[in-house]
């Protein structure tokens, strides 16, 4: 299991450690969802440690939930889930560190906590449990590598294995999820996605009730694509609504299009599918990764928000058309296109009417003002766009006393320059 070196301290065996992560690799590539927590416990035993528990970001990002194996649970106690505004693992989740946790009692375990992440999408926090506290003292040791592999190696299982079974999507989830809102996650793309040339980071809220309101992007070689929707109504109409709309955006996107000849693919789809008798508001716009160079069209939507040094510079105006689906645009007038030319670091904001009209009972509206101060102090901060975004999912939940009359979504674009630079 363990060998002493000559300065006495404890120490794993390598040669078994890396095999355990191989067959780890090897045995997660095929195993049910439900078996990983087992297999990612085996292997953190094989590096050392007394148990590993995995635990799941909820669908609100609120709290931490542990994901235990059915009939197999880990050696120790399984903990209950852990709000993220206020405890070490939180933190971890937050800040994507490892910290070591230790106890005032002697000789009982440490706790190594690790983020899990797929890319920038964040998954969650693994918990090792050491016997051993000199294996981590330092962050270099070969147990702090090996248990940053085994996050790693872990966090890739539970992306893979999520598409076979539901188990990791039930242990996200905190509560009952609408048929609406079920349709809306199954529609999403990742939340968050971040390289040299671009990062983005989505919001949507009530994450268990969302219905109408949907985003998408898509990267490709030198832009990424960006769409904003908010259907009308709510429930399970609106919801199909946004099936839609996506759907038809994404085969005018991945057909070629230009982006009026998308708009006009869109609003021809909605129009078709509805009969005029409901509509969508959107923003479809694309960025050039490589110059800064954005293009959009506005179907009835509220206008983009350009950010500059953590600062409003202005609303991007392009012409505003009628929304998709309406049925009353004038012949095949095209639509009008707005531009801007981005500087390294700028922010554009995407959101729905619902983030800043919404309030709640007898309170005022949230706004953009207060919008615009709490990305701008997140970014201050030095916190991802996707904790920037988390955070002013809590504000915004808060700030309507946990009751969101209307969707509220927000698609969050970072350009750091040529190549990355800034």
């Amino acid at each position: 299991m363990s060998e002493v070196d000559p300065a006495g301290a404890s120490s794993v065996d390598m040669a078994r450690a890396e095999r355990a992560l191989d067959d780890l690799l090897d045995l997660g590539g095929v195993a049910a969802p439900h078996e990983l927590p087992r297999l990612v416990d085996d292997t953190a035993l094989a590096l050392g440690a007394v148990a590993a528990v995995i635990h799941l970001v909820d669908l609100q990002q609120v709290a931490l939930t542990p994901f235990p194996e059915p009939g197999h649970p880990p050696v120790t106690e399984l903990p209950a889930p852990l709000v993220i505004d206020s405890t070490i693992a939180g933190r971890v989740y937050q800040h994507d560190e490892v910290i070591v946790q230790t106890t005032s009692d002697a000789g009982a375990p440490v706790t190594v906590w690790l983020p899990l992440r797929d890319g920038a999408d964040r998954l969650g926090v693994l918990a090792v449990a050491l016997q051993e506290p000199s294996l981590v003292e330092d962050a270099d040791s070969p147990t702090s590598r090996l248990l940053r592999r085994l996050a790693a190696i872990t966090s890739d299982l539970i992306a893979q294995r999520s598409r076979y079974g539901d188990s990791i999507i039930a242990a996200t989830r905190t509560t009952e999820v609408t048929l609406a809102a079920e349709i809306q996650w199954g529609l999403l793309p990742p939340l968050t996605f971040e390289s040299t040339q671009v990062a983005v980071a989505g919001l949507l809220e009530p994450a268990y009730d969302v219905a109408g309101d949907s985003i998408d992007y898509a990267v490709d070689p030198g832009v990424i694509h960006l769409a904003i929707f908010d259907g009308m109504g709510h429930g399970l109409r609106s919801a199909q609504l946004a099936i839609l709309a996506v759907s038809a955006y994404r085969n005018a996107r991945r057909s070629g299009h230009s982006l009026t000849a998308t708009a006009s693919d869109v609003d021809e789809a909605v129009e078709a599918g509805f009969g005029g008798e409901a509509y969508t508001t959107s923003v479809l716009a694309q960025l050039d990764t490589d110059t800064g160079y954005l293009t959009w069209v506005n179907a009835g939507h509220p206008e983009p928000l350009l950010l500059r040094g953590g600062a409003l510079v202005r609303s991007l105006h392009a012409g505003p058309d009628l929304p998709f689906g309406i049925g009353l645009r004038v012949g095949d007038a095209p639509y009008e296109v707005g531009s801007e030319q981005l500087q390294p670091g700028d922010h554009v904001l995407f959101y729905t009417d619902g983030v800043v009209e919404g309030h709640a009972p007898g309170g005022e509206q949230f706004g953009v003002e207060r919008l615009v101060d709490l990305l701008a102090r997140n970014v201050a901060d030095n916190l991802s766009a996707a904790e920037s975004m988390r955070r002013v999912g809590r504000a915004l939940v808060a700030h309507h006393a946990a009751h969101l009359a209307d969707d509220a979504s927000i698609l969050l674009v970072h350009w750091p320059g040529p190549g990355g630079d800034a």
